[in-house]
């Protein structure tokens, strides 16, 4: 773009053209070699804990400062036990199969040429996120697996956490005998910074964008380069007519609760007709004596009046907030139908639930809902690589091309085609 600082443009270039030398070298790695470079990462990581506790800090007291709200907060802070936690996921991400290599598919056709598509990297993937370090350990640990180089553009609320870790890691790949240069940090340069990565075409391959709604609409409006939307987390809890009542409540509470600022969290609870006189009272009770603040539709204003429970009445904006905090929309809907329909409207295509003991209506709901993962009789808190088996994700995708739902190591591969002849023309 015109219009950028040429400076911040060479600046991006030059991290681009030695992240593509470096990807060309982490493509030749056997597994063991990117395996011990992992386990460097994550022992350097347990052994940085105070330097990056402390980094840490200092972003946390400047959100504060700003006022960054207390969910915002918690995605922010790395305390001991999230860095370990951290460092435990870069050894399961070691632990994990290479995708790099694999045989997607193959034959022999009956001239003999062997044709085979097989799994290699991207190459060099651009990471522009918020405020979430751990995105930093994560996204650096499934782009050396996956044998790709990563350029990570962090939110400028955690620029010292990020450089903290980023320092950490590359000293640990040097130590490891990996190019350092596979885990490079976009630092400054401000909005020019991110928009310069995302308009590094033929340098960078992949731009992946993570965090709200307005920094995933911006990289996929402005960017040159190939997206993959990881999109923001509208999540509803449907009771159904069918519902078991315990499984309702339980499920409820840990989709809205259990960690309200992420993006698998709930955010509005719909119940049907037939069964909120018998639910939704004690629901919402149980909701409100957790903290969670409520915004209630005229349907279900009634049953939040019974419950005793203080309420704000919900406005059509209430259904298309992602809250990331303690606050849940409710809404009384009338069949199945206008529960689809609702979520339809309102969702954002990550994970939908549905709490019923009526296969029928799970089938439908399965089938018909428009989402990257959908759960019968489960949280929502389940849309995540690591409770997938797949160990750290990149993010979930709400897009349909390329890749869905959970994003892990093979969805950071493409596949290229090997046709191998023994002096074959084509007649």
């Amino acid at each position: 773009m015109s219009d950028l600082d040429p400076a911040v443009v060479a600046l991006v270039a030059d991290l681009a053209r030695r992240a593509k030398a470096a990807s060309r070298r982490l493509a030749l790695l056997t597994r063991a070699q990117k395996d011990a470079a992992l386990y460097a990462v994550a022992d350097a990581l347990d052994a940085a804990v105070p330097q990056v506790v402390a980094a840490n800090a200092e972003d946390l007291d400047r959100g504060r400062s700003k006022g960054m709200a207390e969910g915002l907060l918690d995605r922010l802070m790395l305390d001991e036990g999230r860095i370990r936690a951290i460092a435990s996921a870069v050894r399961e991400v070691a632990a994990l199969p290479d995708p790099v290599g694999e045989v997607v598919r193959g034959s022999t056709l009956a001239n003999g040429l062997q044709v085979r598509q097989v799994r290699v990297p991207m190459g060099v993937v651009g990471m522009i996120y918020e405020a979430r370090p751990n995105v930093t350990v994560d996204a650096a640990a499934l782009g050396l697996k996956s044998g790709n180089a990563v350029i990570l553009r962090g939110g400028s609320a955690a620029e010292s956490s990020n450089r903290a870790l980023v320092q950490v890691i590359r000293a640990a790949l040097a130590a490891a005998g990996v190019p350092e240069d596979a885990v490079g940090l976009l630092d400054g340069g401000g909005h020019d910074a991110a928009r310069a990565l995302m308009t590094a075409r033929g340098l960078v391959d992949l731009v992946i964008p993570r965090g709200g709604a307005d920094l995933i609409r911006t990289v996929v409006m402005e960017s040159t380069v190939p997206v993959i939307e990881t999109g923001i987390g509208i999540n509803h809890v449907y009771l159904d007519a069918a519902a078991d009542p315990d499984k309702a409540r339980t499920i409820t509470m840990n989709s809205k609760t259990h960690r309200p600022s992420v993006c698998n969290a709930a955010e509005t609870l719909l119940v049907h007709k037939a069964v909120a006189e018998a639910l939704l009272p004690g629901i919402l009770a149980d909701l409100s004596a957790a903290g969670v603040g409520l915004h209630v539709s005229q349907a279900a204003a009634p049953y939040a009046v019974q419950a005793g429970v203080a309420f704000a009445e919900a406005v059509d904006d209430d259904f298309d907030t992602e809250w990331h905090r303690l606050e849940m929309s409710v809404h009384v809907v009338d069949s199945l139908d206008a529960a689809l329909d609702h979520i339809a409207a309102h969702g954002s295509m990550h994970t939908e639930v549905i709490v019923t003991e009526s296969r029928s209506a799970a089938r439908r709901f399965v089938a018909e809902v428009d989402a990257a993962a959908v759960m019968v009789n489960a949280s929502s808190r389940f849309t995540d690589g690591g409770q997938f088996g797949m160990g750290a994700e990149i993010g979930i995708s709400t897009q349909k091309l390329h890749a869905r739902g959970p994003m892990a190591l093979p969805e950071l591969t493409t596949t290229k085609w090997v046709v191998e002849g023994d002096g074959h023309v084509r007649v």
